[in-house]
């Protein structure tokens, strides 16, 4: 098995694009009730700014921009997982075992963001 094939090995920026895509598909299954619409659209919102500002931070013109920004995808990675915990699956065990699924991927990068910042500053 070469390196680029190694299943542990990830591109952070596939795997924050890989976790947007899965909120959104997420997202279409969850009941349509008023509380879901509006946090369903944070939650979306969220997990999208956490790739694009990775990839802001890889294009930064300093230390100190690529740090702030990396700052601001552990951010978003916390908001992801708190909407995460607030949408309503309807107590549906599929839907459930998916937002957890989720829940720990937001938690998972945003330990992974923070441990660049550390080593970053």
């Amino acid at each position: 098995m070469t390196e680029n094939q190694n299943p542990k090995r990830y591109d952070l920026e596939e795997r924050t694009l890989h976790f947007a895509q899965r909120v959104r598909e997420f997202v279409k299954k969850l009941p349509k009730i008023l509380a879901n619409v509006v946090d369903s659209r944070q939650l979306v919102n969220a997990s999208g700014s956490v790739g694009a500002n990775y990839i802001e931070a890889n294009e930064a013109l300093s230390k100190k921009d690529f740090v702030m920004r990396i700052k601001i995808c552990r951010k978003e990675a916390k908001e992801s997982r708190y909407w995460l915990r607030l949408v309503d699956t309807n107590d549906k065990s599929e839907l459930e075992q998916e937002r957890k699924t989720l829940e720990a991927e937001a938690c998972e990068l945003t330990h992974i963001f923070g441990s660049i910042v550390t080593k970053s500053e």
